[in-house]
């Protein structure tokens, strides 16, 4: 039998006057009595303080394409070593991943790292970044923040799969050390984050922007597209035009498929001409990178340069067919492509291998 976890001493908390203490790592602002947790269900009060019970415990590791996190635009090609744990800060009724953000019984089922094992095993497997994702690293922050440390001192960087609801003041220390995001954008409908999420539509906007202006973190952008939820023209064209207008044209945005799952599952899969149409009100708006996901398009994975519109890095999914790129510019007419690029594109492809730490 697997040992319980100790847990690990959190930060971003206050005691309040009436004797509970306030979880300020995101904008729900969980209060809690002693021996609660917050609705994350990993963070929670023992001995009058915040701990964080799922530190140095995953949920599994895999070395996974670059390109399904999804990152288009950093370092193409590449095998990113990726873990999760337990738990997460939205209640997503359409979660992809709920056996893994919803558990509650994780604390004695994960295989046990410490960041620094994380950063040797990823350096040892050939990875050139490690990610945080399968649930949002926001809940473990502490976790993640350590871990990105330990990779940096290896050469390794860093990427934060995340929904972005995090508070303004966990946002400096936890998108400090990460090389790269992707935000989940899940609707541009507050009612939706509402109903759907648990959540505020406002403070994903606000840590959008706090990235792009106040980071070094690269940052992409994901909206599963939900069949009569959040597909409709109206509400794309709104979202993407807030995007060019707050973030500027350059940052990429996938639109990702949905599959029913979790307590959606008698909402139909998105259908391709869904993804299709979104992201031509995306090019239609001034965006110049717009991305499909979850299907097999390969237009819709292809990076094309916005000034002469050559194909530059062309992708049957998760495979690299054709490299046009020439020292991070347009290998046609020199336009400086946004993003981390190197000379060449790895040649990882398509694969997920599972891995084992220890064994």
């Amino acid at each position: 039998m697997e040992p319980t976890p100790i847990p690990h001493p959190g930060r971003y908390w206050r005691t309040l006057d009436n004797g509970l203490i306030l979880c300020e790592v995101c904008p729900r602002a969980c209060k809690l009595g002693e021996g609660q947790r917050g609705l994350c269900f990993v963070r929670g009060r023992e001995g009058g303080q915040m701990v964080l019970h799922t530190y140095g415990r995953s949920s599994g590791f895999c070395i996974d394409p670059i390109e399904k996190k999804p990152l288009d635009h950093f370092l193409p090609g590449t095998p990113v070593f990726s873990f999760g744990t337990a738990g997460c800060n939205l209640t997503c009724k359409f979660c992809q991943n709920w056996d893994i953000s919803k558990s509650r019984e994780m604390d004695t089922l994960m295989d046990e790292a410490s960041p620094q094992a994380i950063a040797r095993a990823a350096k040892a497997h050939g990875c050139r970044s490690v990610a945080f994702t399968y649930n949002d690293p926001v809940v473990f922050l502490e976790y993640a923040v350590d871990t990105a440390i330990a990779c940096r001192a290896e050469g390794l960087k860093t990427v934060a799969v995340t929904a972005g609801y995090i508070s303004p003041q966990a946002r400096p220390e936890f998108f400090e050390p990460m090389d790269a995001a992707n935000v989940d954008l899940k609707a541009f409908n507050p009612v939706f984050y509402r109903e759907l999420c648990s959540a505020d539509l406002k403070d994903v906007l606000d840590t959008l922007v706090w990235i792009r202006t106040h980071s070094k973190t690269w940052l992409e952008i994901t909206t599963l597209l939900i069949p009569g939820q959040n597909d409709g023209d109206d509400e794309l064209t709104a979202q993407c035009r807030w995007i060019k207008e707050n973030l500027g044209p350059d940052v990429p945005l996938h639109f990702s498929a949905f599959h029913p799952d979790f307590k959606m599952r008698g909402t139909p899969p998105t259908p391709p001409a869904t993804l299709t149409r979104a992201r031509a009100i995306g090019l239609k708006e001034g965006l110049h990178y717009v991305y499909t996901g979850n299907v097999r398009d390969v237009e819709g994975g292809t990076t094309f340069c916005p000034h002469c519109h050559a194909a530059l890095i062309v992708r049957d999914q998760y495979q690299i067919l054709k490299w046009g790129m020439k020292a991070g510019a347009c290998g046609r007419c020199g336009t400086k492509i946004p993003g981390v690029f190197e000379q060449a594109p790895g040649t990882w492809g398509a694969k997920r291998e599972p891995v084992r730490l220890g064994g």
